[in-house]
């Protein structure tokens, strides 16, 4: 593979291997940075005692209601308001933001950091919290099943600055659906119930910001790449998980048969100049019950990252504000289509 990428121009996007690899790291490390800010997003804000005061917002007094106080492993939480100061509890079957795997009473851990008058603790201290407390707490509650790249996160909810102060000192860990950018998108169901893969339905069109992609959003809208397929790898893998070799095999044909299909014209992908890339699956992710992968298509940049796509694919689009130019058409006698930069080729290519 290494020498035919060598025989390719030297000014050709990032391979699709890199670009999906590339996804996954911005999704994790997005699902990080949300975890962070939703510990005070929902709540007060903190200083985190040099002068740096976080994001703030008005006392939620959530602390205070029933929901926060009586939430334990099983329950489901939801709220509209920025503040999170409607939270209330809802049968987990109905929408809802989150999932409690434990409440954790931090005044039975010893210590004069939890104790009477000791101050609220930074947006960090309640990230390494999550990471300490709630991730062994969640993999307890789901049976060790849990997707660590999958579709839900693990989060954390605290008391509040005022509800501190009063002496509360509960924390609520669960179970979340955070988008790329950490905004939590709704769920239905209980995730012990559901398959955790992180695939997005067909015709969803992933947006942009500066290159990166970002929420879902209308196809007419600036946006990364729009989800043409959705795989289940367990119909061509009965047996157990592939290797990324076997999965990338597969998922060539498949997805290259699938995206013409999506598009109704075999040669459309290629005339509007997109590029075609898919996820994987691995270890972690099948052992917790993964299975779908998305395939996607783009148009990939010099240097990484993704232009900006106005309007489905299926239709005319723009491609950073400009209409694509078709290349020249293929030679006759040639029933299919060169590869795609940095798609990998075919068997008996």
């Amino acid at each position: 593979m290494a020498e035919e990428r060598k025989q390719q121009p030297e000014r050709r996007p990032p391979s699709a291997r890199l670009t999906r690899r590339a996804l996954i790291f911005v999704a994790v490390g997005a699902v990080l940075a949300a975890v962070a800010s939703f510990v005070v997003a929902g709540f007060e804000g903190s200083s985190d005692g040099d002068g740096d005061t976080g994001r703030r917002v008005a006392p939620t007094g959530a602390v205070a209601g029933e929901a926060f106080g009586t939430a334990a492993a099983g329950d489901c939480l939801t709220w509209t308001a920025l503040d999170a100061s409607d939270l209330t509890k809802v049968d987990c079957e109905q929408t809802h933001l989150f999932e409690v795997v434990a409440d954790i009473d931090l005044s039975n851990y010893p210590g004069a950091e939890w104790g009477p008058g000791s101050r609220f603790p930074s947006v960090m201290r309640f990230t390494a919290l999550r990471d300490e407390l709630c991730v062994p707490a969640a993999m307890d509650y789901l049976e060790s099943r849990f997707d660590p790249v999958g579709k839900f996160s693990v989060g954390l909810i605290n008391p509040g600055e005022a509800g501190w102060a009063a002496g509360e000192r509960t924390l609520r860990c669960g179970l979340q659906f955070s988008s790329t950018t950490g905004n939590l998108l709704p769920i239905q169901g209980r995730v012990a119930d559901q398959d955790q893969s992180r695939a997005w339905d067909v015709g969803v069109c992933i947006g942009i910001n500066n290159g990166i992609p970002a929420d879902p959003v209308d196809c007419a809208k600036p946006h990364a790449f729009e989800v043409v397929a959705t795989v289940d790898l367990s119909s061509q893998f009965p047996e157990g998980l592939p290797s990324i070799e076997d999965q990338d095999r597969y998922l060539e044909e498949t997805c290259t048969r699938l995206v013409g299909e999506y598009l109704g014209d075999p040669q459309a992908l290629r005339n509007k100049t997109l590029t075609l890339f898919w996820d994987n699956l691995g270890y972690d992710s099948w052992l917790a019950g993964s299975r779908k992968v998305n395939c996607s298509i783009g148009k990939q940049v010099e240097g990484g990252g993704f232009a900006s796509i106005t309007g489905s694919a299926k239709g005319d689009i723009l491609i950073d504000g400009q209409p694509p130019v078709a290349p020249e058409p293929l030679p006759e006698g040639r029933s299919l289509p060169s590869p795609l930069p940095g798609a990998f080729p075919l068997p008996g290519r």
